[in-house]
């Protein structure tokens, strides 16, 4: 993940931000090549240094599993239960009542569904809409995606072998095909690792096709499960990229990748327009979606979390009325916010997806 300036002032009031700089690699390029290992767009383009210069903080390239682990540590452990599937969810005498497949039940004054594009919480509350004859025509149809993408870490490197990761400053390769729908790159990490990513952008057909199948089957099986990745990986082993000063082919960094941290994920974009209902409320990709090219994924989520979380603060009672009022305030706030974000995402996409020659 790229975590910068719109973020770290928060990692700042939260205590952490010292702690983050220990697990970040300090970014301040991002250069683009063309499969002839020619430079595409000046470095200055790319120069990340103004933007500290006018903010005070820096941009980094951290791994999930590190951050994820840093954000969890500051919530005490008692308030965490893992492995829980939320089976429906019910209001009753000014509660709200979360009902699990364990057959546990927890109660509280609201219920935040912060879980993810496919949210089990969004989806329970867009069926009581739907039965009420309130749900609005855009927020029934599924995510949308234009394309697939496939990611990945290698193991940890030996610097000797890979100068590359013992870089102090994190080093990026960016390819964008001229002839093919696919970018690729990758990332060095603290953990002398390389975190890699080649995007594939989808015909109108082929996105169709890819969203029928989606829904055809799990999670896990079909066109999203270790096979497709593994083929994928067939597909574009021969794809070059410069490492170590010579180039290298995305089949020679896979050699250095364990098959279990190979995943093949989709990249929806969508903006839903109900955030709440009753003492439910959304935010996140449980409400809007956006293509990570923009970077704005984790910014929106965690700017909808303080600025919720500053309504809630503020809260006079946990009556009804005065929860509804918090999120239809909540929303107001946000939309136009995440709306400028899913906007300037899909724009970024497009030129480091596809190249910015086909935009002009």
């Amino acid at each position: 993940m790229a975590v910068g300036p719109t973020l770290l002032p928060i990692f700042q009031q939260l205590g952490i931000y010292e702690e983050f700089l220990s697990i970040g690699k300090y970014l301040t390029h991002i250069p683009s090549f063309k499969e002839s290992n020619e430079i595409l767009y000046p470095k200055r383009a790319t120069d990340f240094r103004p933007i500290e210069e006018f903010t005070g903080y820096g941009q980094y390239i951290v791994a999930r599993p590190q951050l994820y682990e840093l954000l969890f540590k500051q919530v005490p452990p008692r308030k965490i239960h893992l492995g829980k599937r939320v089976l429906n969810i019910s209001e009753k005498d000014d509660k709200v009542n979360v009902h699990l497949s364990n057959n546990e039940t927890f109660e509280g004054d609201i219920i935040v569904g912060a879980d993810g594009a496919y949210s089990a919480v969004r989806q329970r509350m867009y069926e009581q809409l739907r039965a009420e004859g309130r749900l609005l025509r855009s927020d029934q149809e599924e995510l949308p995606f234009s394309c697939t993408c496939l990611v990945g870490q290698t193991r940890i490197l030996d610097p000797k072998e890979f100068p590359i990761v013992g870089e102090e400053r994190c080093q990026v390769v960016s390819v964008l095909s001229d002839n093919k729908p696919f970018t690729w790159s990758f990332f060095t990490t603290t953990q002398n690792t390389l975190t890699w990513s080649i995007v594939h952008q989808l015909d109108k057909t082929t996105s169709k096709a890819a969203l029928e199948q989606r829904f055809r089957n799990s999670e896990n099986s079909g066109e999203w499960g270790a096979i497709p990745a593994l083929t994928m990986c067939e597909e574009t082993k021969e794809f070059p990229i410069p490492l170590n000063d010579e180039m290298k082919t995305m089949g020679d960094i896979y050699d250095l990748t364990p098959k279990d941290l190979i995943s093949k994920v989709m990249l929806e974009e969508k903006v839903f327009k109900t955030w709440h209902h009753g003492r439910t409320v959304l935010l996140g990709d449980a409400c809007h979606k956006l293509n990570p090219s923009g970077g704005h994924g984790a910014v929106t989520a965690l700017h909808d979390a303080i600025a919720l979380a500053n309504l809630l603060y503020a809260m006079p009672t946990t009556t009804s009325t005065d929860i509804t009022n918090i999120f239809v305030e909540y929303q107001k706030e946000r939309f136009p916010a995440v709306m400028a974000s899913f906007k300037n995402s899909q724009i970024v996409a497009k030129v480091s997806d596809r190249g910015i020659i086909g935009y002009i």
